[in-house]
């Protein structure tokens, strides 16, 4: 098992705090043999898959299989959108070990409401995770998304070709959910940053920490992910502050039902030129 780390900083940090953090990507694709159709032996890439066992403040939390492109983000992305830390200061440090398959967090004071949040477990359809802490509802009310933001159709369209272009380990070995957060300006959507894992919930909170870490605001963002859209990817890309969220895939009942109450405008079976908007045509410009 990892050691915490003993630092503690002042509680008043500058706005460009970071916590101390190891670089531990593992490679994305490793190669194996196969043979093909006609019988020939040829080596192929396959995707990665590590467990990644989260202690924090030396307690054991969960083990998520993961790529192990970005677990420092992956895990401060986890526990934000758990809601069990408030802001990147409450978190000293995030060091990785692949020696022991484990990621130590270190906090200034703990996890709020963790035996409370612990003790009810949501099963969810999440692949690499599957468990949701806490009742997750609660945070419904409690969102809200900034007024005023738009979608045209040709940003759009011009994230759906960017995303398409973009250079992927799913075009080289499958087997990944992708995520990309995008800006979103005039009739222009560029990639800020694109994150591929084994299941799509891991791809989704390595952004969530990345923009923490990175100080980024969602308010004028749009999400993307390969994945389908359900109840949490919702809940997560509006604790993310993002209006936009769209997919290639397509959305269950609980996922529309969500994104209605908290104005979001989701854009599902999105490919080339063809998609369906399912709630928030109020910001769509056309």
């Amino acid at each position: 098992m990892l050691k915490s780390p003993t630092r503690r900083a002042s509680p008043t940090e500058p706005a460009s705090y970071r916590p101390v953090l190891t670089d531990a990507a593992r490679p994305s694709t490793f190669e194996v043999e196969a043979t093909d159709e006609h019988g020939e032996r040829r080596t192929v890439p396959v995707a990665g898959e590590h467990p990644l066992t989260i202690y924090v403040d030396k307690r054991e939390l969960l083990t998520i299989m993961t790529l192990g492109a970005a677990p420092e983000a992956l895990a401060i992305g986890y526990l934000r959108n758990q809601r069990l830390v408030d802001r990147i200061e409450d978190i000293v440090s995030v060091q990785v070990d692949w020696d022991t398959n484990a990621v130590a967090i270190a906090t200034r004071s703990g996890l709020k409401d963790l035996d409370e949040k612990t003790a009810k477990r949501t099963k969810t359809t999440g692949c690499g995770q599957g468990t949701v802490f806490g009742d997750l509802m609660d945070e419904i009310d409690r969102l809200s998304l900034p007024a005023g933001a738009s979608l045209t159709r040709a940003a759009l369209y011009d994230l759906l070709d960017r995303v398409r272009l973009h250079e992927t380990i799913y075009k080289q070995a499958g087997a990944v959910h992708g995520c990309a957060l995008a800006t979103n300006v005039g009739d222009r959507s560029e990639v800020l940053m694109f994150v591929e894992d084994v299941g799509r919930h891991n791809a989704v909170d390595a952004i969530a920490g990345r923009m923490w870490l990175d100080r980024l605001d969602g308010g004028d963002k749009v999400f993307y992910t390969t994945g389908r859209l359900t109840s949490e990817m919702v809940i997560k890309c509006a604790q993310m502050g993002i209006p936009f969220l769209v997919s290639r895939s397509g959305l269950t009942q609980m996922g529309h039902d969500i994104a209605k109450k908290v104005g979001m405008t989701m854009i599902g079976r999105a490919t080339n030129r063809h998609f369906l908007l399912f709630t928030g045509a109020e910001r769509f410009r056309a």
